[in-house]
Formats: structure tokens, C-alpha cells, sequence
């Protein structure tokens, strides 16, 4: 009995070390998922069924693909609509944002910050569900040739506010503390009326209420961080104040954060909107297809509230 049980630790050890899958049991209080979850038991999936509902992953149902993993919808049996996240074994960082994502979201609630439904670790599967947003994110409809239209001024400035209202519960009206850090136009989620979510928090850090700041590795998309995050791992809500800022500036210029089809002066969202303010001819950067139908000083209110952020820190690189 004694060898069968060191063989049994052992077993365990070793798993632990080459990351195999993790199976919630509730006899195994240690497991990291189960402890994340609590007794929540009714988020936790049976992965059969998740396969049934996306067709065993069929292409169809492929939303998209992220760096960690890819993104599928389905129908449940009781008709519900879900968005799985199938996240890459071959990943060590999906497999620290699986668990960094399903302990924090499973804990907090908004209406703009998207809804976890449960996860599966069945079967080495890392899996994530989540309501469905029929919109999908907010990316593939603001740079879409036609589809833009869809986003008159009233949308974009619902939109807006929509995602400050979640980062404002995320940084200060929520019992938890979360600085996102992957704020972004393909992490905003779209349902069938428009209204924001904020999605993917797997690069998200917790901070205790009495953190004005702490210093941390370096996460997140190039292009979208705040300078002093980028360049010196100083991580505080103000990270994702700037990201918001950059998200505002595509909203309302109608165009991405970077282009490389353009010329190299113009490929830059951040650095062609400086030069228009600095020429004083802001309002030649706006979005043409709201050009015709918005208020000038509501728009250019937003505008320059988003631009601001930007303002300041380049002052900050320069010094």
C-alpha cells in the first residue's frame, strides 16, 4: 500500500511538472480550477456536449483565431448560444491565461463585460464558454469595408461609453481590482444591439485596492500600450486608460492603430492624428462615413477626451 501510494504521488508530481490536463473533482480540493469555481458546479461542461453543439469544431463555426487559440459558436440542447475558446496545448501562456481567466471572470459581472458560462479540461481540452455576441468584435465591423456603415455616430458613441463604463467597474466599482491589459477593438464584443463587452481577460492582473501601481512583465499588443507600461513595466489603470484612448481614435478616425499597406508617414494611427492636431485640421481625420450626420463639438468633445491620453504621453517618451 505504502509503494502504491509514493507511485501515486509520483504520478502526480509529474504531471504537474509536464502540465497535463487538469480534471475537476470535487474530491481534489487542490485543483486550481475547481478552487476557482468554487461550487459552482453548474459551470462546468461536459465536453461532449460542447462538441455537439460546435459540430466537433467544424470550420463553419470558427469565428476566428487568437495567439492562444481559436474561437468557435455553438447551440446547446436547450437551445442556448455559446462561444467556446479552444485554447492551444501546445501553449504554456494559454494555459496560464485559461486559469488567470477563469479566476477572475468567474467572479465579476457587468453588462459590458462578457458573460462566462463555465470551462472544460476534459480530455487535455482547455476550454472556455461564454455567451454569443452575434455581432462578433468590434474590429470585424468598424474596419470592414461595408459593414462600417452599420456604426452610425449614435452607435459609436454608445460604444464609447459602453467600454469605459466596464473598464470603470473593472478598476474601481468592482469588490476585485483588474487592470485588463489587452484593451483593443478585437476584444470589444458587439451583440445583436450594438452594446460593448469587454472579452478575453486572460492577460488581466488583480490588484489589491490599496496599489496605485506594480511593477510586472510586459503583456499586451504593441501599439496599444501606454509608454511607460511598454518601456518600463509600470502596470496601474492608467494602461488601460491609453488603450482606451487609442480604441476611441479608431472609432471615430474609422481606421486601424497600424497600416502597413499605407505609406510609412500615415502608417501610424497615433502619429497621423498628431500631425493633423498640430496642423489644426483635427477634424479632417474623422471617419467619412459619419461625417455627414454628427454634432462637430460632440464629436470633437470625444475626440479630443481620447486624445488626450495620447498627448501626454508623448510629452512622457520625449522627456
Amino acid at each position: 500500500m505504502l509503494l502504491l501510494c509514493l507511485f501515486a504521488i509520483r504520478r502526480k508530481l509529474k504531471s504537474a511538472v509536464l502540465w497535463k490536463p487538469l480534471f475537476l473533482r470535487k474530491e481534489d480540493p487542490d485543483t486550481e480550477v475547481y478552487s476557482a469555481i468554487g461550487e459552482e458546479q453548474g459551470m462546468i461542461f461536459n465536453l461532449e456536449n460542447i462538441k455537439a453543439a460546435t459540430r466537433n469544431f467544424h470550420d463553419d463555426n470558427k469565428l476566428g483565431e487568437g495567439g492562444f487559440g481559436s474561437v468557435y459558436k455553438g447551440t446547446m440542447l436547450d437551445g442556448k448560444q455559446i462561444t467556446v475558446k479552444k485554447l492551444s496545448l501546445k501553449s504554456l501562456q494559454g494555459k496560464r491565461d485559461f486559469l488567470n481567466e477563469v479566476k477572475l471572470v468567474a467572479k465579476i459581472q457587468h453588462r459590458n463585460l462578457v458573460k462566462l458560462f463555465g470551462c472544460c479540461t476534459e480530455k487535455s481540452e482547455r476550454l472556455l464558454v461564454y455567451e454569443l455576441l452575434v455581432n462578433n468584435s468590434l474590429d470585424k465591423i468598424l474596419f470592414h469595408p461595408e459593414r462600417r456603415k452599420e456604426l452610425d455616430w449614435p452607435k459609436r458613441l454608445n460604444i464609447i461609453c459602453g467600454i469605459a463604463r466596464g473598464l470603470l467597474y473593472l478598476h474601481g466599482d468592482s469588490h476585485l481590482r483588474i487592470i485588463h491589459r489587452d484593451i483593443k477593438a478585437s476584444n470589444i464584443l458587439l451583440d445583436e444591439k450594438m452594446e460593448p463587452k469587454i472579452s478575453d481577460f486572460g492577460l488581466a492582473r488583480l490588484i489589491r485596492q490599496d496599489e496605485s501601481r506594480v511593477e510586472t512583465r510586459i503583456a499586451g499588443t504593441y501599439g496599444y500600450m501606454a509608454p511607460e507600461y511598454a518601456m518600463l513595466g509600470q502596470l496601474s489603470t492608467k494602461a488601460d486608460v491609453y488603450s482606451f484612448g487609442v480604441v476611441i481614435l479608431e472609432i471615430i478616425c474609422g481606421r486601424k492603430n497600424t497600416d502597413k499597406r499605407l505609406f510609412p508617414q500615415f502608417q501610424s494611427l497615433i502619429e497621423w492624428v498628431w500631425r493633423y492636431y498640430n496642423e489644426g485640421n483635427i477634424v479632417d481625420v474623422i471617419d467619412r462615413e459619419i461625417i455627414e450626420i454628427f454634432s462637430i463639438e460632440q464629436v470633437s468633445n470625444v475626440f479630443m477626451q481620447g486624445f488626450y491620453v495620447h498627448k501626454q504621453m508623448h510629452h512622457f517618451v520625449h522627456q
